[in-house]
């Protein structure tokens, strides 16, 4: 990984129902805003949050929503890679994908390189129980991992409700990925969405950069933003408020764990990585593989 400039940034989906015209919509104000920031920020790295091509809730059927997106590489990328290639910059952004038939929507991202190419394609593996179609919803979960090679880093992709899994993030920084984007449309606290994020990138070791929506999504569900950038130590670096814009910082590897904590003169001596107890995960993957619940009761 070398040193560079990343931004997270937030924005609210155009107001009112999903239409074909709300969907290019959104892709316009998600290009104009990229442009901003790093015109602001000389950001090499930008992401933006999850279902930004629609907001969160699409509010109608999922073969409606199969209508409106495409699939990915398609055309509900090629604006993205068109402002990605004429900036020169690495994209991270969200949107839904048409799967093979109609019923089949995933929750996915999109890492889209300098030249305009398609990286990666990462599909939500844990989708939240309002949007999972197990739980009457609209997205199918996707079942792979992605980690891409870019020169800027290797570059892990998550969405939102993924961050509350410590092994996809975990898989990640095994596969050596430096940086994780967490495009997000959270619905729960502000704490939590912070939690996740310092715990997933103290965890490996890694910076995390989550950008939340903002707004409300076609369905009328309101988003809080609070989008931010962590460092490998746990330590927030940027964080927004509730306004559409972005946050920036500076992602440089020779300080990301030069302390034990920010600013501090003790040297960072462990390594979550390196220190793992193998011997015991191995003595327990049947137990981490088994099927559980937990014992409290819940909605």
């Amino acid at each position: 990984m070398r040193a560079f400039t990343a931004a997270a940034v937030q924005i609210a989906p155009v107001p009112g129902p999903l239409t074909a015209a709300s969907v290019a919509a959104n892709l316009d104000r998600m290009v104009d805003v990229t442009r901003r920031c790093v015109a602001a920020t000389g950001a090499e790295l930008v992401v933006l949050p999850e279902s930004a091509t629609t907001g969160f809730t699409p509010g109608c059927p999922t073969e409606e929503l199969w209508e409106l997106v495409s699939e990915l590489p398609g055309a509900v990328a090629e604006p993205l890679r068109d402002v990605a290639a004429e900036l020169g910059i690495h994209l991270v952004a969200g949107t839904y994908e048409r799967g093979p038939t109609p019923t089949v929507v995933h929750n996915s991202s999109v890492l889209i390189d300098p030249a305009g190419t398609l990286l990666g394609v990462y599909r939500k593996t844990h989708p939240f129980c309002s949007e999972a179609v197990s739980g009457g919803g609209w997205v199918t979960p996707g079942d792979t991992v992605t980690v891409c090679d870019t020169e800027l880093g290797r570059i892990g992709m998550i969405i939102c409700f993924d961050g509350d899994y410590p092994e996809l993030s975990r898989i990640q920084a095994v596969q050596g990925a430096e940086v994780i984007c967490r495009p997000s449309a959270l619905l729960r606290s502000a704490d939590i969405w912070e939690l996740t994020s310092r715990a997933r990138a103290y965890d490996n070791h890694v910076y995390v950069i989550g950008a939340n929506a903002v707004g409300a999504d076609p369905a009328g569900v309101l988003y809080f933003g609070n989008s931010h950038i962590v460092t490998p130590i746990g330590h927030i670096v940027a964080k927004a408020a509730t306004h559409e814009g972005w946050v920036s910082a500076r992602l440089d590897p020779a300080d990301a764990l030069s302390s034990l904590t920010p600013g501090s003169n003790i040297g960072q001596g462990f390594d979550h990585l390196r220190d793992r107890n193998l011997d015991l995960i191995r003595n327990h993957r049947a137990d981490l593989e088994a099927p559980a619940k937990t014992s409290f009761p819940h909605a």
